[in-house]
């Protein structure tokens, strides 16, 4: 496919990103080459920023990274359209699309909270939960220097399991202290270690999901 895109004199070619199961138009944005290429390869939507002169995946920093399901050219081959899985935001305002305002830039109805997605950005939602799994498996792939989470993936499964153990245990005092702050704040940090150890034994989420609807 690559050898019949027609890039333009400057070797970009512009790229629509559609979310693959509503139908929405998240963004606009450039590929070159290379950033086709590397989202072919990683399965992750990678661009080209015209204003920093530098290839971009997008969410490497924010974690709203676009798992791209499928990738389509037009009849001119001149432009991509990207049907994606988004976590979190496409747009770095916040808003679920960077496509939120009218002609009068009125915000549109369902410019955040999306009907699609289980979360919206700025809201919240069990959508977390896959938006944090995610970054998770991430830091595991590439293991980034200065990472709590790499950190815990170095130390192996003993240490991990000892964190979820700690967490566990300062619930339980958060909880006899009858505060519900103290127990929102220790409740996500194991929620956050439990989902360490998920990845670390290779579990998904929907296999928790699954278990907890065949109990129900």
């Amino acid at each position: 496919m690559r050898q019949e895109i027609r890039f333009d004199e400057k070797g970009l070619v512009p790229a629509v990103v559609q979310d693959a199961q509503s139908g929405r138009v998240l963004m606009l944005a450039y590929m070159n080459e290379e950033a086709l290429q590397r989202t072919k390869d990683t399965g992750y939507a990678w661009f080209f920023s015209r204003r920093r002169n530098c290839l971009w995946m997008k969410g490497e920093t924010s974690g709203h990274r676009q798992k791209v399901k499928q990738i389509l050219y037009d009849c001119d081959n001149d432009s991509l359209l990207l049907m994606v899985e988004q976590t979190g935001a496409a747009c770095h305002t916040g808003h679920y699309s960077c496509f939120y305002r009218d002609i009068e830039g009125q915000e549109t109805e369902n410019a955040v909270v999306d009907p699609a997605p289980l979360y919206a950005a700025g809201q919240e939602g069990p959508g977390i939960l896959y938006e944090l799994y995610d970054l998770i498996q991430e830091r595991k792939r590439v293991m980034p220097a200065g990472s709590y989470t790499t950190y815990l993936f170095k130390e192996g499964l003993d240490k991990i399991l000892k964190k979820v153990g700690e967490e566990n245990a300062e619930v339980i005092i958060a909880a006899k202290n009858n505060s519900k702050d103290e127990v929102v704040y220790e409740a996500a940090d194991l929620i956050y270690h439990l989902l360490v150890l998920l990845v670390q034994q290779g579990v998904a989420l929907a296999d928790i999901f699954g278990e907890l609807r065949r109990r129900r």
